[in-house]
């Protein structure tokens, strides 16, 4: 893959743990020297008070790559859930990218070229877990992290398919307000 990535979008959703263990990243892949480096740059320096931004660290000090900026979609407003979100699932979107090397979905020759956003949901009532099962907390963040990334590198799901599935597929929520759930 020698051609510039200039940007590649991706999302993931993946469940089946306990409540609250769901994760739903959505990442933006791209050249450090373009848009995506700006915009990595850009909001490293630009904090905002409950959705501070961080790079994805295997441990505190160890960053990986492809640099990977963590955004989180919830408003931080405890101790506890910033540490899950700092701690758990930091450590899972850092191996999944690591897993999207290794898988060869971003090739690793690049990896000090591209950047990586992530836009991570953890859903809150994580937090009322006293028994919340961190291992699988970690294994479904890093599954979608790298599921993502595939998605994103590959331009999954193309055009063809979402014209081809677009009467078929309702989104779970429209169909949730349509039954009389929401």
């Amino acid at each position: 893959m020698s051609e510039r990535i200039v940007m590649r979008t991706g999302e993931a959703l993946v469940a089946g743990g306990p409540p609250g263990t769901a994760a739903e990243p959505e990442v933006i892949i791209g050249e450090l020297d373009g848009p995506v480096g700006t915009a990595i740059a850009t909001l490293t320096g630009d904090q905002v008070a409950g959705h501070t931004r961080v790079f994805a660290l295997l441990n505190t000090d160890i960053q990986v790559r492809p640099v990977t900026l963590m955004v989180s979609k919830v408003t931080v407003k405890e101790t506890k859930y910033t540490n899950i979100l700092m701690g758990t699932v930091q450590a899972a979107i850092a191996n999944g990218v690591l897993d999207a090397v290794r898988a060869g979905d971003i090739p690793k020759e690049r990896a000090n070229d591209l950047g990586i956003i992530v836009s991570v949901w953890l859903n809150p009532m994580v937090t009322k877990d006293d028994k919340l099962d961190h291992k699988i907390l970690f294994d479904i963040h890093r599954k979608a992290t790298a599921m993502a990334i595939h998605k994103a590198m590959n331009n999954k799901p193309d055009i063809d398919w979402l014209l081809d599935n677009q009467d078929k597929i309702t989104h779970k929520y429209y169909q949730m307000g349509l039954d009389g759930k929401l």
